[in-house]
């Protein structure tokens, strides 16, 4: 689904089609995913964009590494730490100030590069 226009209450699909998003869909939902160098979960984040596009929901998905994270940490309403950099969920959660949701991605589902599961838990913490 690709929207057209946003408007104050619906959304324009095309011509004659249109929907009143549900409340989770009323906004973009920003997940950033961190790991040592952002290299290893470029290829998850395109797993996940894909899975988001096929439901239809609206996000914005990127990935960097630890020392990139500080500058991207506001922009983002959940971060996803890879299992290699799991050592990292206490420093992010304080530098978030415990005001966001931040989670270890699972070891199964980012060694299978299951983007559609990530997006699930990801979009589970923020509703």
């Amino acid at each position: 689904m690709k929207t057209l226009a946003l408007c104050e209450n619906y959304v324009i699909l095309g011509v004659g089609k249109w929907y009143i998003p549900r409340k989770e869909e009323a906004f973009v939902t920003n997940i950033l995913l961190v790991c040592s160098a952002g290299m290893s979960t470029s290829a998850l984040v395109k797993k996940m964009q894909e899975a988001a596009d096929e439901k239809g929901i609206e996000t914005t998905i990127w990935a960097v590494g630890d020392a990139q994270s500080e500058t991207e940490l506001p922009k983002a309403d959940v971060i996803c730490l890879g299992p290699q950099v799991r050592y990292l969920e206490a420093k992010m959660k304080e530098r978030v100030n415990n005001e966001k949701p931040v989670m270890v991605i699972d070891m199964a589902s980012y060694g299978m590069m299951n983007g559609k599961k990530v997006l699930e838990d990801a979009l589970a913490l923020v509703k």
